[in-house]
């Protein structure tokens, strides 16, 4: 289970405890992210996150595996998967992307600008504090948010944060941008092997919006997809009773359905 920014290992807290029950789960926290170490003079860059989970991948002598990804966790999950595909048995995707596109909110744009988006970010909390009620559509428990940002609650520890909305690569000069490049075309191995995926997408998400949404479909076509029109970004905060069955049948190689709107 390969998260993104601004969550951690925490966002999969329900997938973890369903799945273990028949599965080993791995749901790890990026360097600089959620429990892990917060190095100041780190990259943070593409290229360094795929590098350390295929470093787990080899630490902890896993030849194959399943993944899920969501956010960031996309091109990084992704990331190390088109470099062995062979490796991969399932995938599911949550609300991700893993290929190039120059679609960014303005909002998330405000925080790459360079003195301001360290304010905002680092000093201001102006990326994870905003998320707990802009990427959900159900309010989230007190308790529920502050476990979210309880890990980045200051500005040497929400130094990876700011990272990850910096490496965002817009650009063919950005440092990050041969790398996505690499991770898009990684995705056709994976299409070819035609290996069991499972899209579940929240339809009111304001970054990965339905653009994304339209791209996996096109990029996975026998994909198993469902659609939960109103849930956002943090689609296992808003459907999870619907997702749950669905990953249950999903690793327990039930036939893949047809695709359905919610």
């Amino acid at each position: 289970m390969v998260h993104g920014n601004p969550t951690w290992s925490y966002y999969y807290r329900h997938l973890i405890s369903l799945l273990a029950k028949t599965h080993r789960v791995i749901a790890l926290d990026h360097l600089g992210c959620g429990l892990s170490d917060k190095p100041q003079d780190y990259p943070y860059q593409l290229r360094n996150h795929i590098d350390n989970l295929e470093a787990l991948l080899r630490g902890l002598q896993i030849s194959f595996y399943s993944l899920i990804v969501h956010d960031w966790g996309g091109a990084i999950g992704l990331g190390a998967a088109g470099r062995n595909p062979d490796a991969v048995e399932r995938l599911v995707i949550l609300n991700t992307a893993a290929f190039r596109s120059q679609r960014i909110p303005w909002r998330i744009r405000l925080c790459r600008w360079p003195l301001i988006g360290a304010l905002l970010v680092r000093g201001l909390n102006g990326f994870a504090g905003p998320a707990i009620f802009m990427a959900v559509t159900r309010r989230l428990r007190p308790e529920v948010a502050k476990a979210y940002l309880a890990p980045y609650d200051s500005w040497r520890n929400r130094v990876a944060v700011y990272g990850f909305v910096r490496d965002i690569p817009l650009a063919p000069a950005h440092p990050s941008y041969a790398t996505l490049q690499e991770v898009e075309e990684g995705l056709s191995g994976l299409a070819t092997r035609n290996i069991p995926i499972l899209i579940c997408w929240g339809g009111r998400d304001f970054c990965f919006d339905d653009h994304f949404y339209q791209e996996w479909r096109t990029r996975f076509p026998l994909a198993e997809r469902h659609y939960f029109k109103e849930a956002g970004h943090y689609v296992l905060e808003d459907a999870l009773p619907e997702i749950r069955p669905l990953l249950v049948n999903f690793f327990a190689g039930a036939p893949l359905s047809a695709e359905t709107t919610r």
